[in-house]
């Protein structure tokens, strides 16, 4: 920066400062009943959960009808989000500490991480369902979280969970002792140091920064390089390769190859749109070729049935809820839609 650009920016702000303060009129002060309907939180001590009850028998129920779609009957699911249940044994239980984080291929869900169940309570709360979050009432989300836990053993069968049981719960949650307090990056007798003055003698002359996933974990959730933009300076690494091979520059998305009806069925394959939609009969949602005769000559059917798609939902073909699908990208999306519209999908 020029000195006389300096001085002009220094110059600025000094104008700028001794201007008097001028109150602006936008917006106005929130209601109570406004704060009141954002002030939801539910906090590691309870502050914020209110009263109510469920048990794990309503919770089954409730879980059937609006969670078991995403989350499989048992919260054991792995097609559209990460398990809930598992990776928990007896004696996480008695130790507050989830042995599986440690191991070399951890188990990795909401019960075997969580170290309060106020979180499982403030997440059901305010983000779920997924395609109508806010929609239980308070009673239906300590059902549901009384029957997680029960799946997990901390809890029995008869169980009834309410304001004051959930207390006795935390005691037994499987990684309530997990919480780690990180130090400051840079320790100084104890305390952080937030005013690090730089070190600038006998520095490395050369250093190697790498990343990798554990081999186990690779293709955990697809290959990454599929999942990325074409364009920015962030590339996901091509994981169907081993690790250290130097593999790992972007590919073309599959959709760029979508252009006959193989390629499209290869897609409908590989994102499980085949074990709910059959060729030419319904499954547990239509059949392709019922869809194609349904939109027959419909211009907009494209884009309705891409949005459908993605948003997830039901009504159209039943009550049976398909959940959204974000996991294609535009393009594939487009492709998959053209393939099942064409009539090529019962072919």
């Amino acid at each position: 920066m020029s000195r006389s650009l300096d001085r002009a920016m220094r110059s600025a702000v000094l104008v700028l400062a001794m201007l008097p303060v001028v109150a602006m009129a936008l917006g106005r002060a929130a209601t109570p009943e406004e704060i009141k309907a954002w002030d939801i939180d539910v906090r590691p001590d309870f502050t914020g959960l209110p009263a109510g009850s469920g048990t794990v028998a309503e919770g089954e129920v409730l879980w059937e009808a609006k969670c078991a779609s995403c989350h499989g009957s048992f919260g054991e699911s792995n097609s559209v989000f990460a398990p809930l249940v598992g990776g928990v044994t007896r004696k996480d239980l008695e130790t507050g500490r989830s042995a599986t984080l440690a191991s070399d291929a951890p188990t990795r869900t909401a019960l075997s991480m969580s170290p309060t169940v106020s979180t499982l309570w403030d997440y059901i709360n305010r983000a779920m369902p997924w395609n109508a979050p806010q929609s239980l009432s308070t009673n239906e989300v300590y059902a549901a979280v009384a029957y997680l836990l029960n799946l997990s053993d901390i809890v029995p069968a008869d169980f009834t969970l309410d304001q004051n049981s959930i207390r006795e719960v935390q005691k037994r949650m499987p990684n309530r002792n997990g919480m780690v307090l990180f130090p400051g990056l840079w320790n100084r007798k104890g305390k952080s140091d937030v005013i690090a003055t730089a070190c600038m003698k006998d520095c490395a002359k050369s250093i190697a920064i790498s990343s990798a996933l554990p081999e186990h974990a690779r293709n955990a959730h697809g290959n990454l390089a599929l999942q990325s933009r074409e364009w920015g300076p962030v590339r996901g690494a091509n994981t169907e390769v081993a690790a250290g091979t130097g593999a790992t520059a972007p590919i073309k998305l599959a959709a760029k190859q979508a252009s006959t009806a193989a390629a499209a069925r290869k897609l409908a394959e590989g994102g499980g749109c085949l074990g709910c939609h059959g060729l030419n009969a319904g499954i547990v949602g239509p059949g392709m070729s019922q869809v194609a005769a349904k939109y027959r000559g419909d211009a907009a059917a494209a884009a309705k049935l891409a949005a459908k798609i993605r948003a997830g939902g039901a009504g159209v073909w039943g009550e049976i809820a398909m959940p959204p699908q974000r996991g294609p990208s535009d393009e594939e999306l487009k492709a998959l839609v053209d393939w099942i519209l064409s009539g090529a999908a019962s072919e």
